[in-house]
């Protein structure tokens, strides 16, 4: 089980395949085996990368750190530490803003980021951010458990719900602290300056993320386009992988190429 030590805490990551790499982040709370069918899919032309970030699943759970700027530097030291040469950034929903944050702050080490329903500006799209955290706290399996079902389009099933609230009961609580900085987190200001390309996959009934906050990202990001995913919900590279795989191959080969 490959660990690497980064800055405070320990990283869990698998690596498989070669060629141009691919890193796949995962999103709040769960882990990097969100992505088990987009590995054997990709790592047979594509070097990929699946780490979990701190807090989450195998890796490390310091109580410090669980901020936008503490997982890219995570990021920038996995990407040093493996000898990546500018992958494409693969993000799921708070995965996705990590992936674009890094993108933003070292575009050097970025070859192209997609955003998997993301990156949300949530409290601007109406969602509560404080008081999710404080039903956590309070309640955190009961909550966790009524919430999650919500992330998957209607009819998803449900071993694959339970699996997902299992997951993030398995993490480390303190990643809840992720939750405080996005509470304000809107990163439409800023898109206009990314200097890296930038491809938005949404699912078409994600109810968390709604397909309007892709397009309006993308609008304000200079040449960005929009997949959507029909009958998918928040987490479409678990609910529709074959239509997610065709999707992401489409958009990797046109961001490959110019890498």
């Amino acid at each position: 089980m490959p660990h690497l030590t980064v800055d405070d805490t320990t990283l869990y990551y698998e690596d498989a395949g070669t060629g141009a790499p691919i890193l796949f982040l995962h999103g709040w709370g769960t882990s990097g085996r969100v992505w088990g069918a987009q590995v054997p899919e990709f790592a047979a032309d594509h070097r990929v990368v699946v780490p979990d970030w701190r807090g989450c699943g195998r890796s490390g759970r310091p109580a410090t750190g669980n901020d936008i700027a503490g997982v890219v530097r995570d990021l920038i030291g996995l990407i040093g530490a493996l000898g990546l040469t500018r992958p494409v950034v693969v993000g799921s929903s708070m995965g996705g803003a990590f992936a674009t944050e890094l993108a933003l702050r070292r575009p050097d080490l970025v070859g192209g980021v997609v955003s998997v329903d993301s990156p949300g500006y949530w409290p601007a799209q109406g969602m509560d951010l404080p008081a999710i955290m404080s039903a956590i706290r309070g309640d955190r399996a009961g909550f966790i458990a009524s919430w999650v079902p919500h992330w998957y389009a209607p009819g998803t099933s449900p071993a694959l719900i339970d699996w997902t609230v299992r997951q993030i009961l398995d993490s480390g609580t303190f990643a809840d602290g992720q939750f405080a900085q996005f509470s304000t987190y809107d990163p439409r200001p800023v898109l206009p300056d990314l200097q890296v390309r930038i491809h938005y996959l949404h699912g078409e009934l994600d109810a968390e993320t709604p397909v309007a906050v892709a397009r309006e990202c993308a609008a304000c990001t200079p040449g960005a386009t929009v997949t959507v995913i029909p009958g998918a919900g928040h987490l479409p590279h678990q609910e529709r992988p074959a239509e997610f795989n065709a999707a992401l191959r489409v958009v990797l080969d046109r961001m490959l190429a110019t890498v």
